[in-house]
């Protein structure tokens, strides 16, 4: 196939005519032409004549290169394949370079000198002294038979010097893989050296940097990503809302608040939700601070504690969620926005954290969530006893009045406008009925 306005085109009829048309088809042919069976014309030599009649071959190099680069796009995992073409392209420029060698010693007289490859009978002994022979200079060893005529010094040296290149281009390759691995393991976990040297510079203890170092091994060993906004940030909104709701959505759904819920609310939370690890007996939030954000339980176990920080009075597991009441303004709430409760990370817990502001904007768009969210928290705080419900009523009456407050100077203002329209028609019939005596008086 091909790709026509970034769509890949399938279709056998035009693949062949665009194929046919384009400027890689002749060369194509040309790299497959048998022009090994030259060596069958008498008065050749059969053997020696081989390579150098498959030279064409090479003219394939630019599609095998093009076949790498669309598999190192295409592949999970890049840095493996890139070692493992490294690697082929090492065995592959020392089996050429052994090739030239074996044939440079056919020229000299194989067995002439200690320098060339031995007269041997068998053709994998000579093969292998030959393999064996080119990685020894390939690989900057040195270790090999001192040359005795000109030919094998120039070719020794033109070896130590491809040699050279080639250790600097593998050295090249190997730090490049080094530094995209670095550079993709920061794009999904934080780096916390700069932590860790600004508690060694402030002279805290120990213990806190082996929390801060134990939290990051916790993230890499359990693939847990928390900077998948920044990850997913480039991406056109409508694919960013696919891509977090095939890896959220059923967690999500998994929690009993979204029970029954629409598809397209659902689809608006996963966009704003943001991933947070808490580590073993680290407070998520505390009795009394002011709540900015609430949170749904993804995996792990959280326990409610007393003001003792120790008592435990509930365990909340993996589809519960809390801090929505500190969000939500409902009428008679004694506690306003402030958290009720102490919550205590048990273990590693994985949590999905919506802020107060991306939770107003959902809301906002979909009344009905809004109402079944109110009704939820509403029951919790009666369960608590938090819910005044005398304020609760005064409130309502309050909003009811100045619901109807707004309602008067609403209609005051259109008993307004209707006089001044009415007076508006008044006067232009006047001048109307003025206009039409002028005209008869006239007539």
């Amino acid at each position: 196939g091909f790709l026509e306005d970034g769509i890949l085109v399938q279709d056998v009829s035009r693949t062949r005519h665009r194929y046919l048309g384009s400027r890689t088809f002749p060369w194509d042919v040309m790299a497959v032409l048998p022009t090994e069976l030259l060596c069958m014309l008498p008065g050749l030599p059969r053997v020696a004549g081989v390579p150098a009649a498959r030279a064409n071959r090479c003219l394939r190099v630019p599609r095998l290169f093009e076949a790498f680069d669309r598999c190192e796009t295409r592949t999970a995992r890049p840095n493996v394949f890139r070692m493992a073409k490294l690697m082929l392209y090492l065995l592959l420029g020392i089996h050429w370079h052994a090739c030239l060698y074996f044939a440079l010693s056919a020229h000299l007289g194989l067995g002439h000198d200690p320098w060339v490859c031995p007269s041997s009978a068998r053709l994998l002994r000579r093969y292998l002294h030959s393999f064996y022979f080119s990685t020894l200079v390939l690989a900057m060893v040195g270790d090999t038979p001192a040359p005795q005529h000109e030919e094998e010094f120039l070719f020794l040296t033109a070896g130590f010097l491809l040699a050279v290149l080639g250790f600097a281009t593998i050295t090249g390759s190997i730090s490049a893989v080094i530094v995209n691995l670095s550079t993709a393991a920061s794009a999904f976990y934080p780096d916390t050296r700069p932590v860790r040297r600004y508690l060694r510079a402030r002279g805290v203890g120990g213990r806190l940097q082996g929390r801060v170092e134990r939290w990051q091994q916790h993230l890499r060993e359990q693939r847990k990503l928390p900077a998948e906004r920044e990850v997913l940030q480039p991406l056109p909104r409508g694919l960013r809302a696919e891509v977090a709701a095939s890896v959220h959505l059923a967690a999500l759904q998994r929690v009993g608040l979204f029970r029954g819920w629409e598809r397209g609310v659902l689809r608006q939370l996963v966009l704003r939700l943001r991933p947070q690890v808490f580590g073993p007996g680290e407070f998520v939030c505390r009795r009394g601070d002011v709540g900015r954000e609430m949170y749904f339980i993804r995996e792990g176990r959280l326990a409610v504690v007393a003001e003792d920080g120790v008592t435990q009075l509930a365990v909340l597991g993996e589809g519960l969620y809390f801090g929505e009441i500190s969000l939500i303004n409902i009428k008679g709430n004694m506690a306003g926005n402030r958290r009720t409760a102490n919550i205590l990370s048990i273990g590693y817990s994985d949590l999905f954290c919506l802020g107060k502001e991306d939770l107003a904007e959902v809301l906002a768009e979909f009344p009905r969530a809004r109402a079944a969210m109110e009704a939820k928290g509403r029951e919790l705080l009666l369960r608590m006893g938090q819910l005044d419900t005398g304020a609760e009523a005064a409130a309502s009456a309050a909003e009811a009045e100045q619901r109807l407050q707004g309602l008067e100077a609403a209609l005051e203002g259109l008993q307004t406008q209707a006089a001044r329209l009415l007076a508006q028609l008044e006067a232009s019939a006047l001048r109307m009925a003025l206009r039409v005596q002028s005209l008869e008086r006239r007539l």
